[in-house]
């Protein structure tokens, strides 16, 4: 059943868009505008793809864009779906899928976090090395879908390690600061107490975040090379006074977009 309505959706997003694109990335908050690169961009609303999940998120204006950046078919997903709006770990691997289905084999993941890490600062950049996980639940739950791949996986090179060095010669040669560490999944909405932030730091998180997680490891289980990339829009809780929601740097957000389209430039 799960797989007839991913193909269902596939179909038809294919009969909307003119790319067969390979590269695809999911935009978290406040990072939306790169999808505005793409040219000759087609956009289709999540709630014109059958079985789709809808955002709800703040910031999140839930729609696909295709079109090509640097001359490479891209698709971009403009907003995902969260845990905490209600959405079930499959609904939330749902879209990942179907880009499987679509043909995509390079799936670049970016989300807003708290910084943990006492060296960070918001506006930093931080390429995601590793992940915790703070869920028993799991998108691979139930029945294996084998056409996308094994029942059991690894998952010790989650993030591929060729792109994570492809992210460092990149940053280097724009002199965009790049952070790299490990990212925290727990559910939200919200923010964590002190308490659980100097927990997570003593189990080596560099940053906290609600999302990502479900959708690498549709990604990884699936075949797919995997980036992943976080912009700290603020420290978590207890670093300071109290928590600062969402400071979007300019600057930060020029350099993501610069940082995301030498990449591909080169895959």
């Amino acid at each position: 059943m799960l797989m007839q309505k991913l193909t269902q959706a596939a179909e038809c997003i294919k009969k909307k868009i003119a790319v067969r694109p390979e590269i695809a990335l999911i935009l978290g908050t406040g990072l939306g505008s790169f999808a505005e690169l793409l040219e000759d961009a087609v956009t289709v609303p999540y709630s014109e793809i059958p079985g789709f999940p809808v955002s709800t998120a703040p910031y999140h204006k839930g729609q696909l864009v295709a079109g090509r950046l640097g001359g490479k078919p891209v698709v971009v997903l403009q907003g995902r779906v969260h845990y905490y709006e209600g959405y079930s770990m499959q609904e939330i691997a749902f879209p990942v899928w179907v880009l499987k289905l679509l043909g995509v084999t390079t799936l670049f993941v970016t989300n807003a976090v708290g910084a943990i890490n006492l060296d960070y600062r918001v506006g930093d950049l931080m390429m995601i090395s590793d992940h915790i996980k703070f869920f028993n639940d799991t998108p691979l739950r139930g029945e294996n879908i084998d056409e996308f791949g094994p029942r059991f996986f690894d998952m010790s090179k989650a993030y591929t390690p060729a792109l994570r060095e492809l992210a460092r010669k990149k940053a280097e040669a724009l002199s965009i600061p790049l952070k790299e560490g490990v990212y925290a999944y727990m559910s939200g909405p919200n923010y964590e107490t002190p308490a659980e932030i100097r927990m997570l730091r003593t189990l080596g998180a560099d940053a906290v975040g609600m999302s990502t997680v479900p959708e690498v490891l549709a990604a990884v289980h699936g075949g797919m090379r995997v980036f992943g990339l976080s912009f700290c829009t603020n420290m978590a809780a207890g670093i300071e006074k109290e928590i600062q929601h969402l400071d979007f740097t300019k600057v930060a957000v020029d350099h993501f977009k610069a940082l995301i389209c030498a990449m591909i430039a080169e895959i």
